[in-house]
């Protein structure tokens, strides 16, 4: 009989159509990527100044009110950006730390005071300090850093010009001071926080740590699923306490499993901030993939396996991308219930913002998880084999 006769083999091309047409929709967020509110604070302690024939001004509110006027390339989607307008230093710092914003841009009290002195025989330069979130997301904070930078590069351009038109009214004569404050009317001071630092994959650090666990995870529930075929329990007495055994005994694993990456990650190089919170963390998702992974294995076998396969090639690419570059589809039905964000969102405060394993929302999200998986996985001890009868009298026996 031919090969080709076969209703599996002429149906193939089908098949793969079907195979290659569901892995493809991976791509789609990677695709054109565009920010969308994206979230940068903007903090004006400017204390204006008095200015001859004009009064009292502030330029701080001048500049505030025009970065209102950014949008996207694409008007019809919503803006770009997203300013935030918040009260002090102090104020914004603490939100960079929470993780709030990408970037901030801070206009200083003296601020208007320097720029009126710009056309002055003894001007001093105002200045406008950025602030750059790296550790919230690298792809994010660079755009937000491109585009304050561009802001005030267009500031300066501005102003550039305006002083030119009044040095002109004024005879044409600079002095040296000047001359030299035209080339940047405007001095920007960019700071880094949150720093990724050296040997963080470019600030991917986390994402690149999630993998392994995952297959990890995967493995060891496959495993003891396997085993467990391989019993037969007369009672749902018996199948509780295997699967009781089987939790205390992912305990172990996922300490093996969250201890063991964190030192070859540190050995091939990886920057481990803190070694143990890293390493405990780990061992905390390994155990809540491990128990959602035995949780569904326990009701629907090795057939389970296809989802969580699923889970990795939908969910990694979405791992390394800010929420904001992500369609609305995609980030309220997708990334924000993803179990294996709550672990790059943990490990990135760890690695990047100094906080220690802590009950923050990361943790509490795969405490939760672990914990349903457990009742899912307990709960499965009311379904017995469905082994024959008499094998089943045949083991009791010997």
């Amino acid at each position: 009989m031919s090969i080709l006769k076969q209703k599996l083999v002429i149906t193939l091309p089908i098949i793969v159509i079907a195979v290659i047409f569901v892995f493809s929709l991976t791509m789609i967020p990677s695709i054109n990527p565009s920010p969308k509110n994206l979230p940068i604070a903007i903090v004006n302690e400017d204390q204006g100044a008095e200015v001859p024939n004009q009064g009292q001004v502030n330029r701080g509110d001048l500049i505030a009110q025009n970065l209102q006027a950014i949008t996207s390339a694409n008007p019809a989607q919503g803006q770009a950006i997203k300013w935030i307008s918040v009260g002090s230093s102090d104020e914004v710092k603490a939100g960079l730390d929470n993780q709030e914003y990408y970037a901030a841009l801070v206009i200083p009290k003296n601020f208007s005071t320097n720029q009126v002195s710009l056309r002055t025989p003894e001007p001093s330069s105002p200045q406008i300090h950025i602030y750059i979130n790296q550790g919230m997301n690298t792809l994010a904070s660079n755009m937000a850093g491109q585009i304050l930078n561009q802001v005030v590069d267009g500031i300066n351009t501005k102003l550039r010009t305006d002083l030119l038109a009044s040095y002109d009214q004024l005879g044409g004569t600079v002095t040296t001071k000047q001359a030299a404050a035209l080339a940047s009317p405007i001095v920007k001071e960019v700071t880094n926080v949150n720093v990724t630092g050296a040997n963080s994959a470019s600030g991917n650090a986390p994402v690149s740590m999630f993998q392994p666990i995952w297959i990890g995870s995967i493995v060891g529930g496959m495993v003891f699923l396997l085993t467990r075929n391989k019993l037969i329990f007369a009672t749902r007495k018996e199948k509780l306490r295997a699967n009781m055994l089987q939790f205390i005994w992912g305990i172990v694993i996922a300490l093996f499993a969250g201890y063991s990456l964190t030192w070859f990650a540190d050995i091939w190089g990886l920057n481990i901030p803190q070694f143990n919170n890293t390493a405990l963390f780990l061992s905390i998702s390994f155990l809540s993939f491990f128990l959602m992974i035995s949780a569904v294995f326990s009701w629907i076998g090795l057939s389970g396996s296809g989802i969580f396969m699923l889970f990795l090639f939908f969910g990694a690419p979405l791992l390394s991308m800010p929420p904001e570059f992500l369609s609305s589809f995609y980030q309220n039905w997708i990334l924000s219930w993803l179990p294996m964000g709550f672990m790059v969102k943990g490990l990135r405060e760890i690695f990047f913002f100094g906080n220690g394993l802590s009950m923050n929302h990361a943790t509490t999200a795969l405490v939760g998880i672990g914990l349903i998986s457990l009742i899912v996985l307990l709960a499965s001890s009311l379904k017995l084999s469905a082994k024959p009868k008499q094998e089943v009298e045949l083991q009791t026996e010997i």
